[in-house]
């Protein structure tokens, strides 16, 4: 029986939910995966949740009710794979703070203004997520993030403007029995369309699933 994915976006148009709704529909049907898309939070009630493989929340800030944040949670700790990029993912629902920690950190700005060329490196090319993918460019939003202490780091970027930090770019963790993937690059499409992103992005994705 093939696996099957929930993809639910909404929140803020910036980050065109919509569009990267498509884009992740297609890849995840690319590798045999029956999609289910959603446009509203009912769906992590209204669902079962637990015939998932997968979910990918596409939902800039917003807020999540109780009622449906809770079937969430329940559903990653007991084995089902979140996976999700930019602010789709770690900035939603900012007072939600259940959901970050499963998710694993929060964006909290963007040091140095708006879009600026960045390089992701690469910190654990071993790991099957990062397979086949080398430090690349980017121009676009750089997160800077509260980031939990207990995810796994696969590639980082530093922070010219703030005396070099280096920031966690993309990571895994679990949650319960979940595994959950994040990459903070993805402030629009042409992004995750960047070899190395998409590459990384399906990797992690499949990850998440198994």
């Amino acid at each position: 029986m093939g696996k099957r994915a929930l993809i639910v976006w909404g929140g803020w148009d910036g980050h065109f939910p919509r569009e990267l709704s498509v884009l992740f529909d297609q890849m995840l049907a690319g590798e045999g995966f029956e999609v289910v898309v959603e446009n509203t939070l009912d769906a992590f009630c209204a669902l079962d949740l637990s015939t998932f493989d997968l979910i990918v929340p596409i939902w800039t800030m917003g807020q999540i009710s109780g009622e449906q944040l809770a079937p969430l949670c329940a559903a990653v700790e007991s084995g089902v794979g979140l996976a999700g990029v930019h602010g789709g993912m770690c900035d939603a629902f900012r007072d939600a703070t259940d959901y970050q920690f499963m998710t694993g950190g929060q964006w909290v700005a963007h040091p140095g203004g708006g879009d600026v060329t960045y390089t992701v490196n690469i910190t654990q090319p071993g790991h099957v997520i990062c397979a086949g993918v080398e430090d690349f460019s980017v121009t676009s939003e750089q997160y800077y993030l509260h980031v939990d202490p207990g995810v796994d780091v696969l590639a980082t970027t530093v922070f010219e403007s703030v005396g070099g930090v280096v920031m966690p770019v993309t990571w895994t963790k679990t949650w319960g029995q979940g595994r959950v993937f994040y990459c903070s690059v993805g402030h629009k499409p042409a992004d995750i369309e960047l070899p190395m992103m998409q590459r990384m992005c399906r990797q992690g994705f499949l990850w998440a699933a198994r």
